[in-house]
């Protein structure tokens, strides 16, 4: 059309050796990138890589990425493979230096791509050409492949270069305004939450200075000044949001002894309403059915009973409901007589929901007692784990159900049935793993790895397994390096793997992890790396070690929401199912008015001398952080109880006491 219009006008033609002369020049520029690759000259072959290849494909085109990262290997070894003319010490040394930086700048994208991982060590290992993990680079067959690709890049990727420089600014343009958008996007959530924390930092400082002139007041108190009433009444209306304070000064008394302290729990930490407890059922029933239905009815009936568990609510409402089941034996009574009937029943809805059953029994701690009395139930979870279908949702519930079990005198006999070797096979093709096998799977590889017995299985195919668990360091899903850490210290006390995590250069491999930007991570890396380097032989213990503290199951009661996920059973019209079918078709006499006694547990601590020191599940790993501000206002509560009752009774008490009850409630 240009053309035309240019005749048209009169106006001197196009000239056609304007295609031949971008040809021409896109074939220069492919020599000679292809020479500088030949000669090794990495000075020459960047600029040429930088200039010519466009900035959006350097930068976000997977395979152009993938493709610069091994011409930086290429041109970094370079010096080895042919170490004759120019090429001397220092050259190497400064070939290094430059890989060094490539990494830690436009490297650094891939450091969590498992591919890559072993070539972060490379500027650390003395002598790569002898070493196992870089043997492939210096194969005669390395440098022609690779050659391959750049000569099939480059012919795609300069001819594509010739797109007209109009469109070029024009999808630019687009660009850039997306991404202006995003910024302003980015811009406004971000003074939204400076407003907030402002707002918060400035609460903080407010609580501490009235909690420091509350101690000033009770240090005043010891000796023998009084409180007056309006004195708490103004630090009373200084806690109180703006919205309060107004209300509050017109219709509270503060005077009143205990007002204060009551409006704050009030206002932060309102008073637990009555929770009513769900009507008893008949069990007999239940279990016939249960036995002799059909197929839904069967489905129906477990899905129910699932939802009595994780719907219920935390407190004396579940534990009712938990007790209720193990008391009339539901579980076990099933597993006895029908388990083995529906697990592996033809209808994948039953098998599903008894596996779904069981990993809720699992997340709680009676419930983990409960099942750790029928010690077949283990080999029977073992066998179905093994031989259900892949990424199914009943394997992924029986894996859930023995990773919590693992946390219980389960683990030596898991350890003796193979578990850990079936885990190892499948961590190894990380990738095809969902999330939720992926994290219990890791989880409970390192719960079995603190057992003598499980080290002991791990150092019979050590390499495999510290292969595994190098490369599970670089996963995409960060919410598995807790698990790796631990169960790579753990295993690392054993001299054998040890010795053959040295030969692999651990330690280097390792290094690469602690510049991420996770003091918490970096600390973990730490030891696991003292561990490595330990000349400690550790004495020799008796098998029945790994039987202490079988009862030590002091995980909280958590009902993740995966157990409720993707409910495939649909009730067909005008049926009953959850809740209504329960209450409906098997009311049963009013037994569960027994409250269940509650086992109490002390808060789970671990040192931070070391990544971990007992099991864990990953759903409890993840734990809620307390605002300081919301600490400190916790305190306060008992400084305005203490001050109205020193005010009202004129008690003086010693310092002493007082600071032992500031302690205990902070």
């Amino acid at each position: 059309v240009f053309e035309k219009e240019l005749k048209r006008k009169g106006k001197p033609a196009l000239r056609s050796a304007g295609h031949s002369r971008r040809d021409s020049s896109a074939i220069v520029i492919h020599v000679r990138l292809t020479s500088s690759f030949n000669d090794g000259d990495y000075k020459v072959f960047s600029e040429l890589w930088a200039k010519n290849i466009p900035p959006e494909i350097r930068d976000f085109d997977p395979v152009a990425q993938k493709l610069e990262f091994y011409l930086q290997i290429h041109f970094t070894i370079y010096p080895l493979k042919f170490p004759v003319g120019s090429h001397d010490k220092g050259e190497l040394e400064s070939r290094i230096t430059h890989f060094k930086h490539y990494l830690e700048t436009r490297g650094a994208a891939l450091s969590q791509t498992t591919e890559f991982l072993p070539f972060y060590a490379l500027p650390f290992v003395p002598n790569p050409t002898v070493h196992p993990s870089f043997q492939e680079l210096f194969q005669d067959s390395w440098m022609p492949e690779l050659r391959e690709k750049l000569e099939k890049f480059l012919s795609v990727i300069l001819k594509a270069s010739n797109t007209p420089r109009l469109l070029t600014l024009y999808v630019s343009f687009l660009s850039i305004q997306q991404m202006q958008l995003h910024l302003t996007e980015a811009e406004r959530k971000s003074a939204i939450h400076m407003r907030r924390f402002a707002k918060l930092q400035a609460d903080h400082h407010s609580l501490i200075g009235v909690t420091a002139e509350l101690v000033d007041s009770l240090e005043a108190t010891v000796r023998g000044k009084m409180i007056s009433p309006e004195y708490l009444q103004g630090v009373c209306m200084r806690l109180f949001s703006g919205h309060m304070r107004q209300s509050a000064a017109q219709s509270v008394d503060f005077t009143r002894p205990g007002t204060a302290s009551s409006m704050l729990r009030a206002s932060v930490a309102p008073e637990p309403k009555e929770v009513p407890l769900l009507p008893s059922l008949d069990y007999e029933k239940l279990k016939k059915d249960l036995v002799n239905g059909s197929d839904q009815l069967k489905a129906l009936l477990l899905q129910a009973l699932r939802w009595r568990l994780t719907r219920s609510l935390h407190g004396e409402q579940r534990d009712t409901v938990l007790q209720a089941f193990i008391s009339n034996d539901l579980v076990l009574f099933t597993l006895q007589k029908t388990v083995l009937h529906l697990m592996k029943s033809k209808n994948e809805i039953v098998r599903q929901y008894m596996s779904r059953l069981i990993n809720a029994f699992a997340s709680l701690c009676g419930g983990r007692m409960y099942l750790s009395q029928m010690p077949s139930l283990l080999r029977f979870l073992l066998d179905c784990l093994k031989t259900e279908e892949k990424e199914s949702v009943t394997r992924e519930n029986v894996l859930g159900a023995l990773q919590k079990l693992s946390l219980r005198s389960q683990q030596s006999a898991m350890i003796r049935d193979g578990l850990i070797g079936w885990l190892v096979k499948e961590l190894h093709d990380s990738d095809c793993l969902s999330d939720y096998t992926l994290e219990y799977a890791i989880s409970l590889l390192m719960n079995l790895c603190l057992r003598t017995q499980g080290k002991k299985k791990c150092a019979e195919e050590a390499k495999h397994v510290l292969k595994v668990l190098t490369e599970l360091l670089g996963h995409e899903n960060h919410e598995i390096r807790y698990y790796v850490n631990g169960a790579l210290y753990s295993i690392l006390s054993m001299p054998e793997i040890r010795e053959e995590a040295k030969q692999m250069s651990m330690e280097e491999i390792l290094r690469c992890y602690s510049k991420e930007e996770n003091p918490e991570l970096n600390r973990q890396i730490e030891f696991i790396i003292k561990q490595l380097n330990s000349a400690d032989i550790p004495e020799h213990e008796p098998e029945s070690d790994d039987e202490e503290d079988d009862d030590d199951d002091d995980e909280e009661d958590v009902m993740e929401a995966d157990l409720d996920k993707e409910e495939v059973l649909q009730p067909q019209p005008k049926e009953l199912s959850g809740e209504s079918l329960l209450t409906t078709e098997y009311l049963g006499i009013m037994t569960n008015m027994v409250k269940m006694k509650r086992r109490s547990y002390p808060p789970s601590t671990r040192s931070i001398d070391e990544p971990l020191q007992r099991p864990v599940t990953p759903s409890s790993h993840k734990n809620t952080i307390i605002s300081p501000a919301a600490e400190v206002q916790m305190c306060l509560y008992s400084f305005l109880s203490l001050s109205s009752t020193l005010g009202r009774k004129s008690i003086v008490l010693p310092s002493s006491q007082i600071m032992m009850k500031c302690k205990q409630d902070m």
